[in-house]
């Protein structure tokens, strides 16, 4: 098998900008990547829009995803062409499961107390709202121990998540018929990490690392994230 374009899927109240420093090493490796935006609007558009953006890739895909881009992944990866899971941070839906059922079976983390909602238009709709994250509680919540002006730059520029993402649920879990890597964010106050166990737990995923890090990992720890990508590609063969 040739090897596979790497696909980056950020998360909620993060931009393509939050793999800058992964993309750097895979590039420098030699490695295929695509980073695309995700719109952030809800769990089925936004996994409708990854997988059209997967299948217009020429062989295989390994679809990486952090945080609510895990559950974005999970669904996306049912693409034909997708031939692996890594997931960061990340949620590891079940078939039929929402990512306010997966998390409401654990204590809350730091997140929900600092959460921000904010109306936004949609034309010949009622409005919808925006999630994000209290801009100075950012720093501490999502990038703890980044330098600190990098984390106050990502806080005001972060990419809200549109609340109905939460509840909707998921239509296929790919990690049943694809192969799968984890990272668990042990130091984790987005989400609760065991969140993160339990979901890679169940899905049984070929490997799970532990990093002592921030649920931003990419950022803090940039080298394990990239060590635990190209072994899954080195696996896949």
């Amino acid at each position: 098998m040739p090897s596979p374009t790497v696909v980056l899927v950020h998360g909620a109240f993060a931009d393509a900008a939050s793999f800058a420093p992964v993309t750097r090493m895979l590039l420098d490796r030699g490695f295929r990547v695509s980073v695309p935006a995700v719109p952030n609007r809800s769990l089925l558009g936004d996994s409708a829009y990854i997988r059209s953006v997967v299948e217009e890739i020429d062989g295989p895909v390994l679809l990486v995803g952090h945080s609510y881009g895990g559950a974005v992944i999970t669904v996306a990866g049912a693409a034909e062409n997708v031939v692996g899971l890594v997931y960061i941070a990340g949620y590891a839906l079940d078939e039929g499961e929402s990512l306010g059922q997966l998390q409401g079976g654990f204590p809350d983390s730091d997140l929900a107390a600092n959460l921000i909602y904010t109306p936004f238009p949609i034309e010949g709709a009622e409005p919808g709202t925006d999630v994000s994250v209290n801009v100075s509680a950012f720093p501490d919540i999502f990038a703890k121990g980044i330098d600190r002006a990098d984390a106050e730059v990502l806080a005001v520029s972060q990419r809200p998540l549109a609340a109905l993402a939460f509840g909707e649920n998921a239509p296929v879990a790919a990690w049943k018929t694809k192969p799968a890597w984890g990272i668990v964010a042990a130091a984790d106050h987005t989400i609760n990490p065991d969140v993160e166990r339990f979901g890679y737990q169940r899905a049984g995923l070929r490997s799970v690392v532990e990093i002592d890090g921030p649920h931003l990992l990419m950022h803090s720890n940039p080298a394990d994230v990239t060590k635990v990508i190209t072994d899954a590609i080195a696996e896949l063969g």
